[in-house]
């Protein structure tokens, strides 16, 4: 359904993947990457949003590297560079929320593991471009998150058996934003870590995946359309 598409950001030129809906436009999503890369998973989770009437913007934050090999994506994970990172999602924003087809004021990030921290700094550091964060068991130690300037609402989806993201620092990053102000919705599944991932059979979990998709689909359409 998508193309690959290049643009400029942080005075460079990245790339990404861009997913149309079979309308012509609708409300902008960027969808973030795991620490696999910009790999067909998530290539086809922007289908799913452009077949739900979304204008869906997966970036490349590994300028074209993929790996399926859990040693090189915690490598790859590890050389994220914040300072590089943050203007490149400040400039997918900016490229998402100028094509044409895009029909909302502000955009939503949707980021997976790696990505979902990724998406809840997109919302701390943009909120003029990004109206609405999901984030899927998002981690990252070098992505820090102040509570006090996240101020676009957020929805979290957390496996219970996820070791990787505890249950106590999700509730204690969610109770902080609420008493800065902000709105942050965590919602808890019997299920690991990525099991939003149908590629991986291992932790994939359909039920709790299902759930968290439609919950996902009517937050972003309740604040971007």
């Amino acid at each position: 359904m998508g193309t690959m598409v290049t643009y400029p950001a942080n005075g460079h030129t990245t790339s990404g993947y861009l997913a149309l809906p079979a309308s012509g436009s609708g409300p902008g999503v960027l969808v973030i990457q795991e620490w696999w890369g910009l790999v067909d998973h998530i290539k086809a989770v922007a289908d799913r949003f452009a077949a739900a009437g979304f204008v869906a913007l997966a970036p490349d934050f590994y300028n074209g590297e993929t790996t399926k090999s859990p040693d090189a994506a915690a490598k790859l994970f590890m050389a994220v560079n914040i300072d590089r990172a943050g203007p490149d999602l400040r400039g997918s924003a900016q490229y998402l929320v100028g094509r044409a087809e895009v029909t909302s004021p502000r955009v939503g990030a949707v980021g997976f593991c790696m990505g979902g921290q990724l998406a809840l700094y997109g919302g701390m550091i943009d909120p003029d471009r990004i109206g609405a964060v999901v984030d899927f068991y998002g981690i990252h130690p070098h992505v820090p998150i102040d509570p006090a300037r996240l101020k676009v609402p957020v929805l979290g989806h957390f496996g219970t058996r996820d070791s990787s993201v505890p249950r106590a620092g999700v509730e204690s990053l969610a109770s902080a934003v609420r008493a800065a102000g902000g709105t942050f919705d965590a919602h808890f599944y019997e299920a690991d870590h990525a099991f939003f991932n149908d590629t991986r059979p291992q932790v994939y979990h359909e039920p709790s995946a299902r759930l968290a998709w439609e919950r996902t689909l009517a937050f972003l359409k309740s604040h971007l359309t």
